[in-house]
């Protein structure tokens, strides 16, 4: 399999980790707009993220994926891009734990060691970043971001663009809310609203934006 990343921070590091150590995947792109023309490196496509229309055109096979933290940017360059669904590649770490009856959407990345249990079912290009838990039964809703060792506890829902802090902690049943964040190593214990901030244990809700998400 081909792959073409769109981003060069942090994130896309890993994500170019990941994508080695499945062993069944090549990058032939790296795009961002911190490049102003196309150049190649080491047999690697370097150029703007507008490259990727080109490359979607002259080779169907190639793949693309966001590697971008963000969620609300990596929302904003999907919606920019304008591509269909198969567009986007899935990529899991060999030493994650992704169960058969789960469901995981392009897009989407499960870091290494990070566990996705029985019945979860995973939206598009949502991160479930190093160590992380998605207990059984959970729905995580696109453009989220689980953080390293943070852990759902089974039956949760986290709705679109939310962000769970590392190390946090989220019991059974609980919901949180579209773009919401969760502080790193908070405990939720009830149910947080959307376009609010979470800190505490346990957590309590700091802040809540007018506008909404995105």
């Amino acid at each position: 399999m081909k792959i073409a990343i769109i981003g060069q921070g942090g994130h896309s590091k890993v994500v170019r980790d990941v994508i080695k150590a499945m062993g069944n995947a090549e990058i032939v792109g790296c795009l961002d707009d911190k490049f102003n023309a196309e150049f190649f490196h080491e047999q690697i496509l370097y150029g703007p993220v507008d490259a990727s229309q080109r490359i979607a055109e002259e080779f169907p096979e190639v793949k693309f994926f966001v590697a971008v933290g963000n969620n609300k940017v990596r929302m904003q360059i999907v919606k920019r891009l304008g591509f269909p669904e198969e567009f986007y590649t899935t990529l899991i770490h060999p030493t994650a734990q992704v169960s058969e009856y789960s469901k995981i959407g392009p897009g989407s990345v499960v870091m290494p060691c990070a566990v996705v249990n029985s019945d979860s079912l995973l939206g598009t290009h949502v991160i479930i970043n190093t160590s992380a838990v998605v207990e059984h039964d959970s729905k995580i809703e696109d453009f989220v971001h689980i953080s390293p060792t943070a852990t759902l506890t089974g039956n949760v829902t986290v709705r679109e663009g939310a962000h769970v802090g590392a190390s946090a902690t989220v019991i059974p049943g609980m919901e949180i809310g579209k773009w919401a964040m969760v502080g790193a190593g908070a405990t939720v214990i009830h149910h947080i609203p959307a376009n609010s901030t979470a800190v505490g244990v346990p957590a309590i809700v700091k802040m809540k934006e007018v506008t909404g998400g995105v």
